[in-house]
């Protein structure tokens, strides 16, 4: 059995437990996906203040959820639809249309901190990012970064496999065409 499988089995029993009345259970989960959540949250708020806000309503209204949902996903695709739909209402509500301009990010943000590579290439993603426009960005955020897999990312988002597919070959190639422009 390899990791992921390992997680997905122990936060189903997780979540038995949760429905079974042990709300102890629900602070396993809480700290297997907070830091991800966070970050996550932060990508798409550009604060890291709202991102711990909003990931703290995410994991009120994962819990809620619990106990009302049967949903077809499995638990990280739900919980990562959870918090975009979170971070999109809270854009809406502060009137922003597009996720954070990736060059307006520190060199020391939560963002970049476990990415690979020297400072300067983190520089010329940032601001490569910054120009793909919104919903090719969220699912090349959501697969190259976040790890999700087409069929999930569709899940998240409420779109087809498809409409994920085309938008990460739009982003990927605007992003390979872009980033040979910043440097």
């Amino acid at each position: 059995m390899d990791n992921a499988q390992a997680i997905n089995e122990e936060v189903t029993l997780a979540i038995a437990q949760v429905r079974r009345g042990n709300i102890g259970a629900f602070t396993e989960i809480v700290e297997k996906y907070q830091s991800a959540i966070v970050r996550y949250l932060y990508r798409m708020t550009g604060d890291y203040e709202t991102a711990k806000d909003l990931a703290q309503d995410t994991f009120v209204n994962a819990y809620k959820g619990i106990f009302k949902t049967d949903s077809e996903l499995s638990f990280k695709p739900w919980l990562y639809r959870i918090a975009t739909n979170n971070a999109l209402q809270y854009n809406r509500r502060r009137k922003i249309i597009s996720f954070i301009s990736f060059s307006d990010l520190s060199e020391n943000s939560p963002v970049l901190k476990e990415s690979s590579g020297n400072s300067e290439d983190n520089l010329f993603i940032r601001q490569t990012l910054a120009k793909i426009p919104y919903d090719q960005r969220i699912c090349l955020v959501l697969h190259y970064v976040e790890g999700f897999k087409y069929r999930e990312i569709a899940e998240i988002l409420g779109i087809t496999k498809e409409a994920v597919g085309k938008r990460v070959a739009r982003g990927s190639k605007q992003f390979q065409v872009l980033y040979g422009e910043c440097r």
